[in-house]
């Protein structure tokens, strides 16, 4: 038996081995493999092996010491587990021999993780699961899970949005008090709260949307005067059905947005608020933020103002429709227009010319890219996919909201603080690039400072028609940066403007209701509630949450109808190229898929200045906008990826007659 002193002795050392041993913080980054890596916070990157990447979970917080393992090779040993933030997953239940597991579906979680008996919801066998962790496996890289919902199984109808949602921590359901509160909403409310706001229910505004859509936030009103018109944009008002601090609107800041999922929308506000209360239905009186503003004969914009007010929608129309009496193709519809919409429908549109014209010339439009529309089954699953065409229609609402949008942000950039979307242009990071990539293929813009707004705008501009052998427009357009919110002005470079928000679209967009309030705070002293800098980054995290989670569901839908396909040729153009090979995006439909180049003959370098591959020996180019003939050839089940396959001219199939 140890005495006193050495009793002493050990514990004096195991001290000095804790002081003297350097821990390092950091983040735990998975890979597709068994190991991994801790971002250390001073910027380096630890490696993981196999043994140690058991004892954590991806975006866990820890503590690790670095040990060398050859001559300048070291490995991370995990010392401590700060902070596991990775509250719940999803995954898929494994009954093997005895145990039972769950197989996560959440990327970068490459083991199965055992559920105690007291823990399985009575899960069966392929099931799929919503879980947490209910041991976290630090101790002995032996974790263990706890199911908190089962959700179905493969094949149950609408089992992909119910993943989805799960996946990304989404909520389906509103809250008891969100419930409570739509509940004592009626129309009586909306009169009271009419009192005292302007009366322009005599207007002839109108709502112009797809026939589908319930959630109508614009209505819109044009008169001719001697400068050009008199454009009036009514944006519904939820800020005044809503208290700043009221459980629908935190609901509301939670969800951050309105998320369009394919069939089944996830909406940002309850249906009474969204679709019924603050919907601009027509013969119904809503309450309204008005714009009013002076559009100039020249596309200029002139005076502007701010109303609340109370409108009665004269009608609700299609934007097939209203395309239709723009192109003069009348029908029954049209001719049953009462004179005043109709004449401001042909107001609108010339405003709406005049203002395209002036974006064209001094600011920058986005090309008119092909949209398709998905059609579902009852097994909330695609059965077609349709083109989807935008009309003049279509671009006459969205100068209209662009005209307010920079109304709006003009009035914030005068005020304290208010909320703005900026926009940096090009990527900071790949500034060598495209400088190689200009002096090469487009030299006589080389002197373009395209890290300023106006220089920006002008590469923009002078690259969209140019006659080169590269598509030079394009492949500046897949390296820019990514607009962000922020609460002081600064360009909007994507749209060529000095700055930029949005208010137009509060029922769907938490971003645009607090705008609102901003607003309404500024001209009429109502109460609000300012965000501070870190809810603005919690917002901007959710949006882009939502963001991934309705191209994860689309994707997923589209994987699935890829396989009935076929294997005819298909015609496509390239989208996207990486050094692996290239994304090919199909005419008829849009889906997009992968070519391979280990399905090349040949191998081919990859050149990050002109985004082309380059085949080694004979030259041959595949690049951005390059027209190609492909063909189905699977779909890469984990991460739901449709693969093509090139098919060369001598391979397409001779039909008689051609």
């Amino acid at each position: 038996m140890l005495n006193a002193d050495a009793l002493n002795q050990l514990r004096q050392l195991k001290s000095d081995i804790e002081e003297s041993k350097v821990v390092s913080p950091g983040t735990v980054k998975a890979t597709n493999g068994r190991f991994g890596f801790v971002a250390l916070d001073e910027g380096r990157d630890v490696f993981l092996p196999p043994e140690e990447m058991q004892k954590v979970l991806p975006g866990d917080r820890v503590n690790v010491i670095e040990q060398e393992v050859d001559k300048g090779k070291t490995q991370g040993v995990v010392d401590e587990l700060i902070e596991s933030r990775l509250s719940t997953f999803v995954g898929r239940y494994l009954v093997k021999g005895k145990g039972h597991f769950v197989v996560p579906e959440t990327p970068g979680i490459n083991r199965w993780i055992f559920i105690p008996p007291k823990e399985r919801m009575n899960a069966q066998p392929d099931d799929y699961l919503y879980c947490c962790i209910h041991k976290h496996p630090i101790h002995d890289g032996k974790g263990q899970a706890k199911v908190l919902r089962v959700i179905g199984k493969a094949g149950d109808a609408g089992i992909e949005r119910a993943l989805t949602l799960a996946t990304f921590d989404l909520a389906d359901a509103w809250p008891a008090s969100v419930v409570q509160q739509a509940e004592n909403l009626d129309e009586a409310a909306i009169e009271a709260l009419a009192a005292g706001r302007e009366d322009r229910t005599d207007r002839a505004y109108v709502t112009i949307d797809s026939p589908a859509t319930q959630d109508m936030d614009d209505a819109l009103l044009a008169e001719p005067n001697a400068t050009g018109w008199a454009l009036s944009i009514a944006i519904a008002d939820p800020s005044a059905v809503i208290g700043p601090e009221s459980a629908a609107e935190q609901e509301a800041f939670n969800r951050a947005t309105a998320i369009y999922f394919p069939g089944d929308p996830l909406p940002m506000l309850p249906d009474t608020i969204s679709t019924r209360l603050c919907s601009l239905m027509p013969e119904v009186k809503r309450l309204v933020l008005v714009c009013d503003l002076q559009v100039n004969n020249d596309g200029t914009l002139g005076d502007y103002s701010f109303h609340q007010a109370v409108i009665s929608s004269r009608a609700k129309l299609s934007y097939d429709l209203v395309s239709n009496l723009i192109e003069g193709r009348g029908d029954e519809d049209i001719k049953a227009l009462p004179d005043a919409v109709a004449n401001s429908l042909d107001q609108l549109h010339q405003a709406a010319t005049a203002l395209r014209k002036w974006r064209n010339e001094h600011a920058l439009l986005s090309g008119d890219r092909p949209e398709f529309r998905l059609r579902l089954d009852e097994n909330r699953r695609i059965r077609s996919i349709e083109p989807s065409v935008q009309n003049e229609a279509h671009r006459l609402v969205e100068e209209c909201m662009v005209a307010a949008n920079r109304c709006a942000a003009d009035f914030l950039a005068k005020q304290p603080s208010g909320l703005f979307i900026q926009h940096p242009g090009l990527r900071d990071d790949r500034a060598d690039n495209i400088r190689a990539l200009i002096e090469g293929y487009a030299p006589h813009l080389a002197d373009i400072d395209a890290t300023k707004p106006e220089g920006f705008k002008a590469l923009m501009k002078q690259t969209t028609d140019l006659d080169a052998e590269l598509p030079v427009k394009a492949v500046l357009s897949r390296q820019l940066a990514r607009a962000e919110l922020a609460f002081t002005a600064a360009p909007h470079q994507g749209m060529g403007l000095n700055a930029y928000t949005t208010f137009t679209s509060p029922l769907r967009k938490y971003s645009d209701l607090y705008v609102h309030r901003v607003i309404k705070a500024a001209l009429w002293d109502t109460p609000m509630k300012a965000l501070s800098s870190d809810q603005l980054s919690a917002l901007q995290s959710t949006q882009f949450k939502a963001r991934q989670a309705a191209n994860s569901l689309e994707t997923w839908l589209k994987s699935d109808f890829a396989k009935t396909l076929g294997e005819e040729p298909m015609d496509g153009v390239i989208s996207r190229t990486i050094p692996a090979g290239f994304f090919v995006r199909l005419e008829a439909n849009g889906l997009e898929g992968f070519v391979s180049c280990k399905d090349l003959n040949g191998k081919y370098s990859f050149d990050p200045v002109t985004l082309r591959l380059v085949h080694n020996k004979n030259g041959r180019i595949f690049q951005l906008n390059q027209a190609v003939k492909v063909s189905f050839s699977g779909v890469e089940e984990e991460r739901r990826q449709i693969n093509f396959k090139l098919v060369e001219a001598e391979e397409i199939p001779v039909t008689a007659g051609s």
